[in-house]
């Protein structure tokens, strides 16, 4: 008999005792803990680290969103694993999860069945970590995951206003894997299952570990000594200078070790791995995954799978380096592109599903477009520290061919169940514009952006030129908004040609450090003059580990030295959001008086054209009033 694989539990990794007993297991090597529902799917941090150890020959199982607040059960189910604890607290960082740009709390959670929130505490990594050490004590804990990836060394805390520590220094693990831990997660298990004890092992690839402080070495090449975080605290020019290494080692191919001191103890953080080759990221996504929620959901509404359920991703890493985004600190900026046949491969998988209807919802990856694109000369690569490939113009080393990705395209668009793909990622469009001096490749791209528009966008394409203000983008490192204006053009002439009537929606951002009010109503009379009445817009979030986020704690920008102003009080970041929405009569006045204070008029009769017009009405209907008033009076002086 052949078992359905989205109710059959021995389909998945464990997520109890009766679950691992169906398996034939009297015990495990590794438990995972997870702020996120089990979802075995390859876009599912704790499916693809447990999946990765499986393959290697681990038995796992995974505790989804664990109850921290009752006698603590779903932490003593399994017992203490042979090897170690793992800690993710999902793919999102919790607070970015729990709370919005303006600190309310969330009334959902993507992550969690039926969307419900309430499933997981604040700063998971933490709370897990302390109660898995309070309860096994003698078993290594290793923590993953972006949360702890991203504050793996002392960071910016948007949401309690401070500068914290490194996580290692609140979540008592032994060990933080950051990045995409599949090589290094690997590793440390081998490691251990010889027989080392995890407190020696200080010089993984892609780790971070917390020691005594006397283990600091020496300045040298190998080897950058950060000021501590008690001097970040005391100085956030010391915080900003920090960053600039923190940012540039984890951008080059092989980077130095960090060193961090905090009081007694130091934080060494070992450099990240070079990009997976596309034999390894291939078979990371070839793993046997059932593409479901795990049968215990009972089928509910996971929103954050529903979202991605008929997608593909093609590849890892992003080469932008834009001031306010964590991909690359997490992924790293060098493309690890999977081969065409095990995106093929993938999306059969996802034809075979029974409740595909010939769409494939995303061909994408962290950029749309950045599939198998590298430096033409690798050995300058290699040596390269910049943070960005594009900015602030796009590397003359960078290949920006999208022959291959046109390749992809065609042969998906070809499997018979395929009616049609859409590309759902955003897309780069300063890589597909960029003009190469190459014939050929120029041909290639210009053909690239023409079948992007005309077969692989689901009535709407979303770009993200973030800002119009080019001192704005700058500090972003985003290309001009001139740009855009060209794009929006070819767009538009391609629509025409072939008679479609598709939307372009572009993503902006208030509130960005070195932007100013002014430039939110610039950015208003720009966007309206474009036809657009936004809606794909967002308040700047504070996240850890971005060059953004160290100018807004620090006011200071970190390759330059130099103050830039950032909007930081709710009734600046709120003078400032409201130009997205200049065409609500409920902003009008506001904008209108805003503007006059600014000494502004200029951009008042271009936002409200009708503003002079109707001013004069009004001034008209006063004088008639008065005429009729006084003829009144005199009448009734007359009557008298």
């Amino acid at each position: 008999m052949i078992l359905d694989k989205r109710t059959d539990l021995t389909a998945y990794l464990p997520t109890s005792v009766k679950e691992m007993k169906l398996l034939g297991w009297d015990y495990v090597d590794v438990v995972l803990f997870s702020g996120d529902a089990y979802v075995d799917h390859p876009s599912f941090g704790a499916a693809v680290i447990g999946r990765t150890l499986q393959a290697a020959g681990y038995r796992v199982a995974i505790v989804p969103q664990p109850n921290w607040q009752d006698d603590l059960r779903d932490f003593r189910k399994f017992g203490a694993p042979r090897l170690f604890f793992g800690v993710s607290a999902g793919a999102m960082d919790s607070m970015v999860n729990h709370y919005t740009a303006a600190r309310r709390r969330r009334s959902d959670d993507a992550y969690t069945p039926g969307g419900r929130h309430g499933a997981r505490p604040d700063y998971p990594t933490i709370v897990y970590s302390r109660i898995i050490r309070e309860l096994y004590p003698d078993t290594p804990l290793i923590i993953g995951s972006i949360e702890a990836s991203l504050r793996r060394l002392s960071h910016y805390d948007y949401w309690q206003d401070r500068l914290r520590p490194s996580i290692l220094l609140d979540a008592p693990a032994d060990m933080l894997i950051y990045g995409m831990g599949e090589k290094t997660v690997v590793e440390v298990a081998r490691l251990l299952e010889q027989g080392h004890n995890i407190k020696d092992l200080r010089d993984v690839m892609q780790t971070a570990v917390l020691l005594p402080a006397s283990e600091i070495p020496e300045s040298d090449d190998r080897n950058i000594i950060l000021s501590s975080f008690e001097e970040c605290q005391r100085s956030k020019k010391s915080q900003a200078a920090n960053f600039r290494h923190i940012e540039q080692q984890s951008n080059r191919y092989s980077g130095a070790v960090l060193w961090q001191l905090h009081g007694d103890m130091v934080v060494k953080v070992n450099p990240m791995l070079p990009p997976m080759t596309t034999e390894e990221i291939d078979a990371s996504f070839d793993l046997p995954y059932t593409r479901y929620p795990h049968p215990r959901y009972k089928g509910k509404t996971i929103p954050a799978y529903e979202m991605i359920r008929h997608s593909v991703n093609m590849h890892r890493g992003c080469f932008g380096g834009c001031a306010f985004c964590t991909i690359s600190a997490h992924q790293g900026k060098f493309i690890a592109s999977r081969s065409k046949e095990s995106i093929l491969r993938e999306v059969r998988q996802v034809t075979a599903m029974d409740d595909f209807k010939g769409y494939i919802s995303d061909l994408g990856g962290p950029s749309a477009n950045m599939y198998g694109m590298k430096g033409k000369n690798q050995e300058v690569c290699r040596k390269c520290m910049k943070p960005s490939c594009l900015h602030p113009v796009v590397c003359p080393n960078l290949d920006t061919d999208h022959s291959r990705l046109l390749d992809i395209y065609h042969a998906v668009d070809a499997i018979p169940e395929v009616r049609k793909s859409f590309i759902g990622s955003g897309v780069r469009y300063d890589l597909s514009m960029h003009k190469t001096g190459d014939m050929d490749t120029d041909r290639t791209n210009r053909r690239y952006n023409e079948e992007l528009i005309e077969s692989h966008v689901s009535g709407r394409l979303k770009v993200a030129p973030e800002h119009t203000s080019a001192r704005v983008l700058g500090i972003m490192r985003k290309p001009e908004f001139s740009l855009f204006h060209e794009f929006k053009r070819v767009f538009d002439d391609v629509n025409r040609r072939c008679g479609l009537r598709q939307q372009l929606i572009p993503y902006f951002i208030s509130s960005h450090p070195g932007c100013h009010e002014s430039d939110m109503a610039e950015l208003a009379v720009e966007t309206k003059d474009l036809n657009f009445h936004l809606e794909q817009v967002q308040d700047f979030t504070p996240t850890p580990m971005t060059l953004a986020t160290e100018i807004y704690y620090t006011g200071y920008h970190p390759y330059t030295g130099e103050p830039v102003f950032t909007a930081r009080n709710p009734e600046e970041k709120k003078s400032q959001r409201k130009y997205f929405f200049w065409y609500d009569p409920a902003n009008r006045a506001d904008i209108v008086n805003s503007l006059k204070r600014m000494n502004r008029q200029d951009l008042i009769g271009r936002l409200y054209p009708d503003y002079r017009a109707s001013s004069r009405p009004r001034t008209a209907e006063r004088g008639q009033f008065a005429d009729k008033k006084r003829n009144n009076s005199n009448k009734r002086n007359k009557n008298h």
